[in-house]
């Protein structure tokens, strides 16, 4: 279509404008802020590359529907909202929690797939729960995630010498706030412990279900935020690792994190710093990278 080859073209100059203002004398701020709107503009223009390749012409096609998706919602401004995100069957009011100039995340194939996972799990009412080795970007996909709706994240890291009344207290207050936490290393928890947070998030999502103001929290009646969401984050395959209870796996969607692809990230990066040709650069500085990996010692 006409309209996408069009907005190719408007994409590829707007970001070779970015590139060229970036590399003049800006403010710290100026500069992280042009860096992040380069990343996320590449992201938007590999994907009209790839709506143009797989010869997309419907809003219906789940090409496009499983992007993440904004609108402007006049009804719902007076409320405070305003803005609508979609993704899939899923969709967010934006929250405006003020973040600051923070630094996003380079969004790769495997981040799409995670955020289109973690979107559908807070539609359904559920958590997510991604898991995989150290450095694939789960805590960092979850917090990238509440950085694009604008929902306020906690991450916690978890221990072995957690207990379930703090527990309760951390979840009465995310309840209370509608904030999401990342819960890390989860399986880190003893199982005896693991088993009474089920409880706790399970009381919290039947109050979801039942679209209650107000429930009773063990013995406490507290007030039900909507924003509530809770995510952890799993390692599996290290030793003194806890295997998750049934009736807690099945209050989370799981997803796969794998090796990211560094080429891509180091290129696009590279691109946000105001390098031209970040495609070669990349190439050679994974290739050295790699290369040093494998043949000298973490010494």
């Amino acid at each position: 279509p006409k309209g996408l080859t069009d907005f190719l073209d408007f994409s590829v100059a707007q970001i070779d404008k970015m590139v060229l203002v970036i590399r003049k004398d800006l403010t710290n701020i100026q500069r992280s802020v042009m860096a992040n709107l380069i990343v996320i503009d590449v992201h938007a223009r590999d994907v009209t590359k790839r709506l143009i390749r797989d010869e997309v012409t419907a809003v219906t096609d789940f090409a496009w529907i499983c992007q993440l998706r904004y609108y402007w919602d006049e009804p719902t401004v007076d409320e405070q909202h305003g803005v609508i995100v979609r993704q899939t069957n899923a969709w967010f009011y934006y929250a405006w929690e003020y973040l600051g100039v923070v630094a996003r995340l380079v969004i790769t194939p495997l981040t799409d797939k995670c955020f289109m996972t973690l979107t559908g799990a807070l539609n359904l009412l559920l958590g997510g729960a991604p898991a995989g080795p150290a450095g694939t970007g789960k805590t960092e996909s979850v917090k990238d995630l509440g950085k694009a709706l604008a929902y306020p994240v906690v991450v916690f890291n978890c221990s072995d010498g957690l207990d379930y009344k703090m527990m309760e207290k951390f979840f009465s207050g995310l309840a209370q706030a509608g904030v999401w936490a990342c819960f890390d290393e989860f399986n880190r928890i003893d199982i005896e412990v693991l088993s009474v947070i089920a409880q706790q998030i399970m009381t919290i999502c039947d109050a979801l279900k039942e679209f209650k103001d107000r429930f009773d929290f063990f013995g406490k009646e507290i007030r039900l935020n909507r924003n509530y969401g809770c995510f952890i984050t799993m390692n599996p395959g290290y030793a003194g690792r806890t295997e998750l209870p049934d009736n807690l796996k099945a209050l989370f969607r799981p997803m796969a994190m794998m090796v990211p692809d560094y080429a891509l990230i180091a290129e696009i990066m590279l691109f946000s710093e105001g390098f031209g040709d970040s495609l070669t650069l990349a190439r050679k500085q994974t290739a050295m990278y790699r290369l040093a990996s494998e043949q000298l010692s973490s010494q």
